[in-house]
């Protein structure tokens, strides 16, 4: 039997008017890779965080190598060898990326200079680990937000831990990307380190993982449990406690409504280089691509973020000049869902009513001389019960929510804001598979029922199959063809790849789509 190498026992934890954690239990085994499952606001973040010493618990013992454990702080963790990847990023964004990796150790040895080029080399080993080809004396803040998680990773790694925590380590990488870092967690295993994994993905989980403990509403569902033997639906029934809702989507007709937004020969300071690009009304077009594909960066220069150096966009036919994002929303009625919630999706320090209104503010004022609380409530507070915000109130700060429930609050202001284009950037980072699930029927609805064009840009390939009518591909900020979506996961994610590997020698001008047969039934 293996050995139980660290044990939270007992573990209870209240915030004001919620209770996150009541004697919850978790036992982790020398060299494993155990699961810790739940729904957002389950409490999984909340024992990490006790766990890594951010927080105390009111209740309870943290063991490790049978030793009672007192941390009082982050520092207390990491010198005890428990090292974490948390769901937010914990990055400078102004330092280098070497300087983030070692970031613990930089400035232990007083005023003797730091080698910086000794450091780039020591970073380049765990960046050639994870396959991250970025230089490593390049600032965070020029990386994407999945350049920007591998780095959070690397940086983990750096510490050497005898326990490793990942909270939702994938959310914002694609399979190969995914592919790459399980090959370093299997390493990283057999050689004897004890890793909890937190993902929403359930076929990751499956496929990584030896144990698995999961909260239902701060409590244990199940306790360390071992993974072998439990299908899908097991675990779905331990999370929500019943199985899992899987859509009976009828297929949908290609659309032949007019375009919404068109890109022309559009090239960018960012590096894009004559992209072309359509999206009709009542269509979701899928955007993928690897890490550092350019496509986050592309759609920041249609929000007017980035700038366009040359070619044309057009909106519904005719010329648009957008130069910032509120250009976008009030001219041109595009709006955007963010991937990097805390930083571009929402006001951390305002509360879920505020965030929710602040896009549709201009509308209703213009309906109404005086513009109050209760206005705004009415119509937002729809959007907000059905993606299940967990919140004691509406006037809880976005700040105190878990990193789930502030994606569905990024998600539900723009829902409300009925806008006709919608960009939507990796929507169901840090979403349990329940909503998950709400989030697809709402895209869906938006497309079917109000004629809105969706761009979907998702490192998930099974969502992105799942939802997309067209799969547009780029590499290195250039689009190297669309395919139609037939549906069928092998296939096209086979077509997929083959586009992202494509020579560039080999791509046609202008995309052309792969005719398919038109059987877009949903997985």
């Amino acid at each position: 039997m293996n050995k139980v190498i660290f044990r939270a026992a007992d573990i209870s934890k209240s915030f004001p008017g919620v209770k996150a954690l009541q004697q919850v239990n978790l036992s982790l085994n020398h060299g494993s890779i155990h699961a810790l499952l739940g729904e957002n606001g389950a409490g999984k973040s909340t024992l990490i965080k006790i766990i890594t010493g951010i927080h105390r618990q009111d209740h309870g013992k943290l063991m490790l190598d049978d030793q009672l454990l007192q941390l009082h702080g982050p520092h207390d963790a990491i010198s005890q060898g428990i090292g974490v990847v948390h769901q937010e990023r914990n990055l400078i964004p102004r330092f280098s990326v070497s300087e983030n990796i070692f970031l613990e150790s930089l400035g232990n040895k007083g005023q003797t200079r730091i080698d910086y080029r000794a450091m780039h080399e020591k970073a380049r080993v765990w960046l050639d680990m994870l396959a991250l080809d970025v230089d490593p004396a390049t600032p965070v803040n020029r990386l994407s937000v999945a350049q920007m998680q591998l780095v959070e990773i690397a940086k983990a790694l750096s510490l050497k831990s005898k326990v490793l925590l990942l909270d939702e380590p994938t959310a914002s990488l694609t399979s190969h990307e995914t592919d790459t870092l399980f090959s370093v967690l299997h390493r990283l295993r057999d050689s004897g380190v004890s890793l909890v994994f937190v993902s929403h993905k359930l076929e990751e989980v499956q496929e990584i993982c030896d144990q698995v403990t999961v909260l239902r509403d701060g409590v244990n569902a199940c306790e360390s449990r071992p993974m072998q033997g439990l299908d899908r639906q097991d675990i779905v029934k331990l999370m929500i406690g019943r199985s899992e809702q899987i859509p009976d989507w009828a297929a949908r007709a290609r659309s032949t409504s007019g375009i919404a937004l068109e890109l022309q020969d559009v090239c960018t300071s960012s590096g894009h280089r004559d992209v072309n690009l359509q999206v009709r009304r009542a269509e979701i077009v899928g955007l993928y691509g690897l890490v550092g594909a350019g496509r986050t960066e592309l759609a920041k220069a249609i929000l007017g973020k980035d700038r366009i150096v040359s070619g044309t966009i057009e909106v519904d036919g005719s010329p648009a000049t957008i130069s910032n994002v509120a250009d976008a929303v009030e001219k041109y009625h595009i709006g955007y869902v963010s991937e990097d919630r805390k930083q571009e999706g929402l006001i951390l320090m305002h509360s879920i009513i505020e965030n929710v209104g602040i896009t549709v503010w201009q509308q209703l004022g213009k309906a109404r001389a005086f513009l109050t609380n209760r206005t705004i409530r009415e119509h937002v507070e729809p959007y907000i019960n059905k993606l299940e915000v967990k919140t004691p109130s509406l006037n809880q700060y976005v700040n105190n929510l878990s990193g789930g429930n502030q994606q569905k609050v990024s998600v539900a202001k723009w829902l409300a804001a009925g806008v006709h284009v919608l960009i939507i950037d990796e929507p169901s980072v840090g979403i349990d598979i329940k909503t998950k699930a709400y989030l697809h029927e709402l895209i869906r609805e938006l497309a079917d029922t109000e004629d809105t064009a969706i761009l979907l840009i998702s490192s998930d390939m099974p969502e992105m199959i799942t939802l997309a009518d067209r799969i547009v591909v780029m590499n290195d900020f250039q689009v190297m063809g669309d395919i139609v979506n037939t549906r069928d996961y092998a296939t096209m994610s086979e077509a997929i790849m083959n586009l992202i590997h494509r020579k560039q020698a080999d791509k046609p001008t202008t995309p052309q789509t792969t005719p398919q047969p038109d059987n877009r039934a949903a997985l």
